[in-house]
């Protein structure tokens, strides 16, 4: 098996092996130097050397979600030995994407970000310097989930295939071993993601009472799929455990909480507009857009910058009757019952200022293109013209 893993990861070497000069690839220090890392992690090191390099990068910055920051100072040994340049780590948490934080990286004079774990959220022609997203996908010997898929659902079952970026390719792989037994299996595609991929505030659409796998080691980007997907049936496949499991999501009780914030803001007059500067969590023209809604329904809004919310710092602050984040809508949709005042999302503002009706599945759209008002590609038809427009995220 070992084995299996250690040829994957040569062959998506290979896939780039055009682009990549052979003195990097036959590197024996080099490859002595990745050998330490774990073989079925692919952290593209040929690739981030050559990049590196190709950019003349004097100082390189490397960010890291939690779960890999074991392994960033190996990679930053690596990068600026064999791309001879200095490396700094952002130490700040990252949460997903959207907590790149090339205005930091900037700041500290970089040229080059390097940000490990998820994919290209936000476009590299909009970041403050040059961007490498290196997805870090994970492989896994996919024999057990085809067994495990095969063996619990019949053929003629509707089955979506999908998971955390992490493992898409492995998601690809048993899709098409599962393609002729299963006809109507799915990998689903929210785009601009990619095909089969699904973020904490961002889901494709499923078709009702069909039935979903997802691959991942936890539940965090399951329940986004399950909030947009209340009626589908949805299970998870952790490569680690090697067990699937039935998991389920109370949409309604989650409804009711939010929508018990929602009516009371609606009587609010003064409302604290916060936008999230935890890398680009926060959309600048998404804030002035609800600054407009606020204004043109009489509402006061005071601004806010915050890296994170806490209920704390914002009952320090109690002439602002309800507060609407531009973050993260898990925040409000997980932690929301947790803070004194109301804590709306902008989807919840757009309900509960402009008549919005309220769904019967809550969306989850944040980053979907073809979004309503309150997500980040979001262009009012006026403004489109031939061809379409641009999207908020900039």
């Amino acid at each position: 098996r070992d084995r299996q893993m250690t040829e994957i990861a040569i062959r998506k070497v290979r896939k780039t092996a055009n682009s990549i000069p052979d003195h990097i690839l036959n590197d024996v220090k080099l490859r002595e130097a990745i050998s330490v890392l774990p073989q079925n992690y692919n952290f593209e090191i040929y690739k981030s050397v050559w990049k590196v390099l190709q950019e003349k990068a004097v100082l390189t910055a490397l960010q890291f979600p939690e779960g890999l920051l074991m392994y960033a100072c190996i990679i930053s040994d690596i990068i600026s030995t064999f791309g001879h340049t200095r490396t700094i780590i952002l130490g700040d948490v990252t949460y997903g994407a959207c907590c790149i934080d090339d205005f930091s990286a900037s700041k500290l004079g970089a040229t080059l970000l390097i940000h490990y774990g998820h994919s290209c959220l936000v476009p590299t022609n909009v970041t403050k310097l040059k961007v490498l997203y290196v997805f870090v996908e994970i492989q896994f010997d996919p024999s057990h989930l085809v067994e495990s898929i095969t063996s619990n659902f019949p053929p003629d079952t509707e089955l979506y295939l999908a998971g955390t970026v992490q493992f898409i390719g492995m998601v690809h792989t048993a899709g098409t071993a599962l393609k002729e037994r299963f006809p109507k299996l799915h990998i689903p595609q929210a785009k601009p993601l990619s095909a089969g991929e699904t973020l904490g505030c961002t889901s494709p659409l499923l078709s009702p009472q069909s039935s979903l796998v997802f691959v991942a080691d936890g539940r965090f980007h399951l329940e986004a799929a399950m909030i947009q997907n209340p009626s589908v049936a949805a299970f998870r496949y952790d490569p680690y455990s090697k067990a699937m499991t039935r998991e389920g999501y109370d949409s309604e009780a989650m409804k009711a909480v939010r929508w018990r914030a929602v009516e009371a803001a609606r009587s609010c007059h003064t409302f604290g507009l916060v936008l999230g500067t935890l890398g680009r969590q926060g959309n600048p023209q998404l804030f002035d857009r609800l600054r407009s809604v606020l204004r043109q329904s009489g509402k006061r809004a005071v601004l806010f910058l915050m890296a994170e919310l806490q209920p704390d710092k914002l009952r320090a602050l109690p002439h602002i009757q309800a507060w609407v984040q531009v973050a993260c809508p898990r925040l409000s949709i997980d932690w929301g019952a947790g803070f004194d005042k109301p804590l709306l999302t902008p989807f919840e503002l757009e309900v509960a200022l402009q008549d919005r009706p309220w769904p019967a599945a809550y969306p989850m759209d944040f980053y979907r293109s073809g979004g309503g008002p309150w997500t980040n590609y979001y262009q009012p038809e006026e403004a489109l013209g031939p061809g379409g427009g641009k999207a908020l995220l900039t």
